[in-house]
């Protein structure tokens, strides 16, 4: 199991719940992004530096992701592709994207795009809060749980 985060637009302080996750857990964790990512060192991290160009960070991570891989994402369209690669996905307020629920996600966002394409103001997410935070951790803490049961 490996974590794939789009690291992009992903807030520096989920990214230093991850840093701290894969030195616990001892899981690797991939950073991927078209811009330098500074990791610490560990051999548990990773950053993956690709091209400049819209979605090749994206096409980078559902390519390389696999069955039981979570990837890190507020972007929908890249969390429909990994869910359909068996992988899972998490935005970073802690919600997890399912099979279930990724279409209605789509259809939102693609209506949202409609109306703000019309002209219309529709506002952007609110500003990651501590809530926010602690739903990211405690939903990544159980992914990683279940992912890696305890040795006896």
């Amino acid at each position: 199991m490996r974590i794939w985060v789009d690291a992009d637009a992903c807030p520096r302080v989920i990214k230093d719940i991850l840093f701290r996750v894969a030195e616990r857990a001892q899981v690797q964790v991939a950073f991927v992004a078209n811009q330098p990512v500074p990791v610490p060192r560990s051999p548990f991290l990773q950053a993956v530096q690709v091209a400049q160009g819209f979605d090749i960070a994206d096409n980078e991570i559902v390519r390389r992701c696999e069955p039981g891989d979570l990837v890190v994402t507020a972007d929908i369209p890249l969390a429909a592709e990994v869910i359909d690669k068996g992988a899972t996905a998490l935005n970073p307020r802690g919600e997890l994207y399912t099979r279930e629920n990724i279409r209605q996600r789509l259809n939102m966002r693609d209506f949202l795009d409609t109306m703000r394409a019309s002209g219309a103001h529709t506002g952007g997410p609110a500003a990651l809060d501590q809530r926010d935070r602690q739903a990211f951790a405690n939903a990544l803490d159980r992914f990683v749980a279940r992912a890696k049961p305890a040795s006896g």
